[in-house]
């Protein structure tokens, strides 16, 4: 199938960063959120990120402009139905996500192929609840998005080989690079990453170090760009936590058992930069460890 449109559910920072990539590679993007404030920031953001890659000279003006000319956006989630391929990227609640497909599927063209940006719950699951799971795949972007190369695709048990090969063709237009998965918690990427940052999570629990030297022997001792505590932060405390919870429920194994410090920090509301206060206070000029 030629795609040539695409739909993104949810204008947060995965959402966003989606429609941003796929307008750039030439393809008409319809972008939806309950809220018109979070589409409103969405396109201020883009605009700003993109001026950001001109000036790097990443991109021209002229791609700029026609890309952000080729980004829609609409509060109506079935106006998506037209679209030839619809990534959802709403909250990490598989809840929500079936809520979402349930309400698409009376509007979509037979061909349109559903995917899920979601970070580590069953695609076979999600795609058990729509009228087309050999059309229905995981389409994992790494955030954030317009810099991460990697992209996973992840097929779940009726998933249909002209669907990947599709799927595959647009991370090639992006210019990204695709790791096939199969549809296991946590995929590849969270099945290792999270039970690093969890670890890193109980060496702090456990008085082993604070969070300044837990970060500084990563970067500086592994050559980490970022420390897995800095990580856990930009990524969000509650998005890790869910995270975990999928690998442990899933895989019934207790090295996946979330750190009961990562849940007191997403119990006060310490769910890291989106919030103002994670393992770092973010509230004032520089960040400042909380422990």
């Amino acid at each position: 199938m030629d795609i040539q449109s695409i739909g993104v559910v949810g204008a947060g920072q995965m959402g966003n960063g989606i429609a941003h990539v796929m307008a750039l590679a030439g393809y008409e993007v319809l972008l939806t959120d309950i809220s018109q404030e979070a589409l409103d920031a969405a396109q201020t953001l883009t605009r700003n990120n993109m001026a950001r890659q001109v000036s790097r000279d990443k991109i021209t003006q002229a791609q700029m402009d026609d890309a952000l000319s080729r980004i829609g956006c609409t509060l109506t989630l079935t106006d998506l139905g037209r679209t030839d391929l619809i990534i959802e990227a709403a909250t990490e609640r598989e809840t929500v996500k079936q809520a979402i497909f349930e309400d698409l599927i009376p509007h979509l063209k037979p061909e349109t192929i559903l995917t899920s940006n979601t970070s580590s719950i069953s695609i076979t699951r999600l795609a058990s609840r729509t009228d087309r799971p050999e059309r229905f795949m995981g389409f994992h972007f790494m955030n954030p998005v317009p810099v991460m190369q990697l992209v996973e695709l992840i097929r779940g048990i009726a998933t249909d080989g002209p669907t990947y090969d599709t799927c595959l063709k647009v991370v090639e237009n992006l210019g990204k690079t695709a790791a096939s998965a199969e549809d296991f918690p946590g995929f590849i990427v969270n099945r290792i990453l999270m039970p690093m940052i969890n670890e890193a999570v109980y060496t702090l629990y456990e008085g082993v170090g604070n969070v300044r030297s837990i970060d500084q022997s990563m970067k500086l001792g592994a050559n980490h760009p970022m420390g897995p505590l800095e990580l856990a932060d930009f990524i969000g405390l509650d998005t890790c936590l869910a995270i975990m919870n999928v690998l442990h429920d899933g895989l019934a194994d207790t090295k996946y058992r979330p750190c009961p410090l990562l849940t007191k920090y997403v119990e006060a509301g310490w769910l890291g930069r989106k919030s103002g206060r994670g393992f770092y206070d973010y509230r004032g000029d520089a960040p400042v460890p909380t422990r």
